[in-house]
């Protein structure tokens, strides 16, 4: 095992509090590399040290490798913790702090670029057992007819996507045949530009799936469990904006069989840490899309329902320590609801960035605020959008959503526009308030415009 007394929070905003506070609870010391347009963040203030790493845009601060192992070495940490976004799934990142004789807090680099190809991911999972979509199941050519036959065979529509892509980017829809050889070269365009990787593989396109993702937790010494699933069907452009836990309509019996799949799956390709395995499931089967080798956005809702905190989990996994928890030690308790509060227009969803003049945090039963936000913050324009996530917890799902709409309503942000208003038109949709939508539910249904 390789203590862990001091980690190094690679990243910004309310996920960096979040690692500080569970570092905090463990007596592990914490060093904030942030960049200089972020000095006042809260776990910068709060933390055992401080280095500024470079300039405001990311790719000068938040993605500056050397940057960050430069202000690791010079602050003695023991461990790097990268959070979401940002770094969390390079698997060069990963390797050059392992490298640098620190520990990094998630699965090896090898396992990153493993499931961070999509082609390679979706051949791993099929080798496990884990349900997949059909697809072409290899990264396409130039071959336009082959490409023509590949995807009669699949059927139509199809969606083509980027091995490289994620977060809604690197994929486009094709109806029929006449689409299909110009998406496939935009899209090839569009993801090198993007990604700078221009693979591109093909998809059966379902029609009305819901968004379902397992939580797991692997030691990377063949212990693995599964924390259950939550719904992340409410999105806007592949953007997920509402969570929950569980999902509704998964059975224990349907849940303990693709659970102990993405269990299997862990242990089969040497996992560690946390991880997500998220899927499409439309008609009662789950098709695996991808897996997210960090922690996640959404990942209170989980810690909420289960009482397990997986930062911890992360920290203690990642100092060599075998899973403590077992799979019988895991139940679903109540129901648990997550809204991203970002800093945007509600209408035009153009970002908001600013001064906050005036806040108010919700409270109460049951609810959680997880958030960097305060009176006086500015937030800046350099980063995403997302400034806080209120969760709330109930013992059914009407109790959740109550408390969901009392805390909305309570919760104060003066200064900035946020999105506020659109997540109290999703609560009161009636739809939605009914559960089980797909995912084009919100851009469709709520909002009235095409999904893309």
């Amino acid at each position: 095992m390789r203590a862990i007394k001091r980690v190094l929070i690679a990243n910004r905003g309310e996920i960096a509090l979040r690692i500080q506070r569970a570092c905090s609870q463990l007596g592990i010391e914490t060093v904030a590399a942030y960049s200089n347009a972020d000095k006042n963040l809260l776990h910068v203030q709060q933390a055992n040290a401080k280095l500024c790493i470079g300039k405001p845009a990311a790719i000068d601060s938040y993605l500056n490798i050397p940057a960050i192992l430069a202000a690791a070495s010079a602050a003695k940490v023991d461990a790097i913790h990268p959070g979401y976004g940002f770094l969390a799934e390079n698997a060069d990142f990963a390797e050059q702090v392992e490298a640098c004789g620190f520990s990094f807090i998630g699965p090896t680099a090898a396992v990153i670029r493993l499931m961070g190809d999509k082609v390679s991911a979706i051949s791993a999972m099929k080798a496990t057992g884990v349900p997949t979509i059909p697809g072409s199941d290899a990264i396409l050519s130039t071959d336009s007819q082959l490409n023509k036959r590949i995807a009669n065979k699949i059927g139509y529509p199809v969606i083509i996507k980027a091995t490289a892509g994620g977060g809604g980017r690197g994929m486009r829809l094709v109806r029929d045949e006449s689409e299909l050889i110009q998406t496939i070269e935009l899209t090839q365009a569009e993801a090198k530009a993007a990604f700078a990787n221009g693979d591109v593989y093909m998809e059966k396109y379902l029609q009305t799936p819901r968004h379902i993702e397992i939580q797991v937790l692997s030691d990377g010494q063949g212990n693995a469990i599964h924390l259950g699933e939550r719904d992340c069907s409410m999105q806007r452009r592949h953007q997920k904006v509402i969570e929950e836990a569980p999902a509704l309509g998964i059975d224990a019996d349907t849940r303990r069989e693709i659970g102990a799949l993405c269990v299997k799956a862990c242990v089969d390709i040497g996992y560690r840490g946390a991880g997500t395995f998220e899927f499409l499931y439309e008609a009662g089967r789950f098709y695996f899309i991808e897996m997210n080798t960090r922690i996640q956005v959404e990942h209170p809702i989980t810690e909420m329902v289960t009482g397990v905190d997986l930062i911890q989990a992360q920290l203690e996994i990642a100092a060599g320590k075998p899973l403590a928890i077992k799979q019988d030690d895991i139940s679903l308790n109540g129901h648990s609801i997550e809204c991203r509060i970002n800093a945007e227009d509600p209408r035009t969803f153009i970002p908001s960035p600013g001064t906050v003049t005036a806040f108010h945090a919700p409270g109460g039963i049951g609810v959680r605020w997880d958030s960097h936000l305060y009176a006086g913050y500015t937030v800046p324009p350099y980063y995403d959008s997302m400034i806080g996530k209120l969760i709330t917890w109930g013992s059914t799902r009407h109790q959740a959503l109550a408390r969901m709409h009392t805390a909305l309503n309570e919760l104060t942000i003066e200064g900035i526009a946020t999105n506020v208003p659109l997540l109290q038109r999703i609560l009161e949709d009636e739809g939605f308030r009914e559960g089980g939508q797909s995912i084009h539910y919100l851009q469709e249904k709520v909002l009235g415009k095409k999904d893309e």
